[in-house]
């Protein structure tokens, strides 16, 4: 009868008491010694906080019904403590007309494409989660982390083919952007991670005019860019 009596206020007091427990939490085991402390379990192995670090990546984008397109970035950022961080990136892209872009032109049809030239930008970052996965008889550990900034987006597109009289050439392109992005950094050691991004670009650009009217591009219309990207982080 103890024992039931027991084993039913355990559950009253789990069910009915809310226990917030952070990285420095103790558990108080009184059957233990009073001088041996039990901490949570998920205390981070790898840390970020107060490290410097640079890394580079490869993205492809995913957008774009006429481009295939491709870039690399080199990054650098500091964390000032472990939920956040500041970054600054920089992004050099390349890319040509697909199969899609073709088969339009084999209608008689011009497509108009703008693609990214170069991404300056500079990111907040919060980091409000991490944990470790089990696999392979190996554990990683991992941060997920959120970003938020602005960048300085060049960008070229083919505006001169619906322009009489202009020449052949791509239209270079300065615009104001917003940059987000989600990020997961896989933890090698210390120093080394792997980091998986994904990304986006919002600016207002101008639109195409219609071919042959010799119509300046002065109207502005939203434009959205996803890159997904993976890339080594190295922290001092």
């Amino acid at each position: 009868m103890k024992a039931c009596m027991r084993t039913l206020a355990f559950f009253g007091a789990l069910i009915c008491t809310t226990v917030w427990a952070s990285e420095k939490s103790v558990y108080d085991f009184s059957w233990l010694d009073k001088d041996k402390e039990v901490y949570v379990l998920q205390n981070r192995k790898f840390r970020k906080a107060g490290k410097v670090y640079i890394g580079v990546s490869g993205v492809k984008t995913l957008s774009g019904a006429f481009i295939d397109q491709m870039g690399a970035y080199g990054r650098a950022g500091y964390f000032f403590n472990e939920d956040w961080g500041f970054e600054l990136a920089y992004g050099k892209y390349s890319g040509s007309e697909n199969d899609t872009a073709k088969a339009v032109k084999q209608q008689g049809t011009i497509p108009f494409y703008r693609k990214l030239d170069t991404v300056t930008g500079a990111l907040l970052w919060w980091s409000p989660f991490y944990g470790k996965i089990n696999t392979f008889n190996e554990i990683f550990y991992f941060d997920w982390m959120f970003g938020l900034g602005g960048a300085k987006v060049q960008t070229l597109d083919n505006r001169n083919k619906f322009i009489a009289g202009a020449s052949s050439g791509l239209t270079s392109e300065s615009s104001t952007a917003l940059m987000w992005s989600t990020a997961m950094r896989f933890h090698i050691n210390q120093s080394w991670s792997l980091r998986m991004d994904f990304s986006g670009l919002h600016y207002n650009a101008n639109r195409t005019s219609r071919i042959g009217t010799g119509t300046p591009f002065t109207k502005k219309q939203l434009n959205s860019t996803y890159d997904v990207g993976l890339g080594l982080v190295f922290a001092f």
